[in-house]
């Protein structure tokens, strides 16, 4: 009896781990350049899914911090029914939420949601890259899900790309004994070779290698706009969209080659190595331990003269950027005030800081954010500490494509205010997701504005998987208005369609470009107050 009711326990554990796809789906086998994959085919969606499907060799041993390498063909039939590890990371953002099989080096793996059937040709194509600051991260992550976007009538792919030590060293060694002389940059060029393969095979799934969007969020959005600058890609993207980030000072922006090799030499050395050649024979384990303990975050995108020849300034000012149309933006409130102000939100401190930040020009700071009461200040110095964070450099990137390019640009503000948690035994985290609450949990005022990370679930449309907060109805129709500017981009290069508010696109001549704002009643306005980033520009260029 024990034996049964144990058995019987283990097939209810078993089947609760089932998803609904794979207990509603059949096995469904398709021809890929390197071989026969198989996925699975949901019967009461139609969509068929291929996880963890190799895009690159492993990158490891040998090819650990060298560029990837295609993957090599197999014999049989590859399973392609779970999602491959993620890459290596350590908890840096708590709130992450992953379904992948563990982390590894061996990460290079991509995700496909495709709702053809079998006469379906030409589908536009979504190509989305996770954000984490690349340090962290992962393509299984459950508002990156493809499903809700394919459902639009597309094919969606969610790529992993190498982070931190593994995926952005560089050092005097790997420039000598790589075949460009450089170094770097090794997780873009992993999103790079993961465009190089959905061009040889989308077209498998039934979509269309000439229809090609790539976009993401944050450290993803910093992907997007070097992909965009990179003379590697002008060929594979035909769209791109950037939430909340973009390659360019102060976020994040590609450094010299030789700062970025002395800077991966230097970390070798405080280590105890002299050579890659005996820091790459270390295990997976002593090279995750040794990262950490240098309490490093990540290391810089490079200009290397093969995947970025130049700054992206430099690019896009010159023309050398894929001629492509533009759809990107920024949230409200992408970080608290208090990353600037570093304390309470009186006019005697908030003054001080911005002296402090501006010593030559905080009068004319002041006049862009300025003072005045407790609940102005704090909006002042969030709108500040997010302009200095992400929302300026992506603005940037705004600002030289629809200078220097005949193609639309789109710009967007994400306002709307996520509903109260469903479990107040949890806080809002960093990325967009949720921690548990502790002793040592700062409390967070109320919210004034849309936190960075929070649109990717509105625009996905996977409110529905994010089940820690208490969404409405006006929580759904904003998603439908976002998701639906997003698809219609994706399949058009323009947002617009049918009951959705008209969205124009910003024009090189103009002095207020339109800005639509994301909302529960959205609608499309003119940009009055750009003078701040015109503030900024110049203290950032001159």
């Amino acid at each position: 009896m024990k034996k049964i009711i144990i058995l019987g326990i283990l097939l209810l554990v078993t089947t609760q781990k089932l998803t609904s796809q794979t207990l509603n789906a059949f096995p469904v086998q398709v021809k890929i350049e390197n071989g026969i994959i198989e996925g699975n085919y949901d019967t009461h969606t139609g969509m068929q899914t291929y996880f963890g499907v190799p895009f690159a060799k492993p990158p490891v041993g040998e090819l650990r911090f060298k560029a990837p390498q295609p993957v090599d063909p197999w014999t049989g039939v590859k399973e392609t029914k779970a999602f491959g590890p993620r890459p290596m990371q350590t908890m840096v953002f708590g709130d992450m939420k992953s379904r992948s099989a563990g982390v590894s080096e061996d990460c290079l793996y991509l995700n496909v949601w495709t709702p053809a059937n079998r006469n379906t040709k030409d589908l536009p194509v979504l190509v989305y890259f996770y954000g984490g600051g690349n340090v962290a991260g992962d393509a299984s992550e459950p508002r990156y899900d493809g499903e809700s976007m394919a459902k639009q009538g597309m094919v969606v792919i969610t790529s992993n790309y190498r982070l931190n030590v593994f995926g952005n060293l560089a050092h005097p060694d790997l420039s000598k004994e790589s075949p460009y002389k450089a170094s770097g940059n090794q997780g873009q060029l992993d999103q790079h070779i993961a465009l190089q393969w959905v061009q040889k095979n989308i077209a498998a799934f039934g979509g269309d290698p000439m229809k090609v969007t790539i976009a993401g969020e944050s450290a993803g959005s910093i992907g997007v706009s070097a992909q965009m600058a990179s003379p590697l890609n002008k060929n594979l993207i035909a769209g791109a969209i950037g939430e909340s980030g973009a390659a360019i000072h102060p976020t994040m922006a590609p450094v010299p080659l030789a700062e970025a090799e002395k800077l991966g030499q230097e970390f070798l050395e405080k280590a105890g190595y002299s050579t890659i050649a005996a820091f790459r024979k270390l295990s997976t384990r002593e090279i995750y331990e040794i990262y950490n303990e240098s309490q490093r975050f990540g290391f810089p995108l490079v200009i290397d003269g093969y995947f970025l020849p130049k700054s992206l300034p430099e690019l896009f000012a010159s023309g050398e950027q894929a001629q492509i149309p533009l759809l990107l933006g920024w949230n409200s409130a992408e970080i608290p005030g208090m990353a600037f102000t570093q304390g309470p939100y009186t006019e005697a401190n908030y003054v001080a800081k911005v002296k402090e930040a501006y010593p030559e020009r905080f009068a004319e700071a002041l006049k862009l954010y300025p003072s005045g009461s407790e609940k102005d200040i704090e909006r002042s110095a969030t709108t500040l500490a997010s302009d200095r964070f992400i929302v300026y450099s992506t603005w940037k990137w705004f600002d030289l494509h629809r200078k220097n390019s005949d193609q639309s640009v789109y710009r967007y503000l994400f306002s709307k205010i996520r509903p109260p948690l469903r479990d107040q035994n949890l806080a809002s985290g960093l990325a967009g997701g949720t921690v548990e609450r502790d002793a040592d949990t700062p409390e967070m005022p109320e919210p004034i504005g849309a936190p960075h990370a929070s649109e990717i679930e509105y625009c996905m449309g996977n409110l529905h998987l994010v089940s820690d907060y208490a969404w409405t109805t006006d929580d759904f129709k904003t998603s439908e208005t976002m998701q639906g500017y997003f698809a219609n981009f994706i399949k058009t290069g323009n947002p617009n369609g049918e009951h959705l508010p008209e969205w124009p696109n910003a024009q090189a001549q103009d002095t207020t470009p339109p800005v639509m704002i994301i909302t529960t009643e959205s609608g499309a306005e003119d940009a009055e107050n750009d003078g701040r980033f015109l503030f900024l520009d110049n203290m950032y260029t001159h």
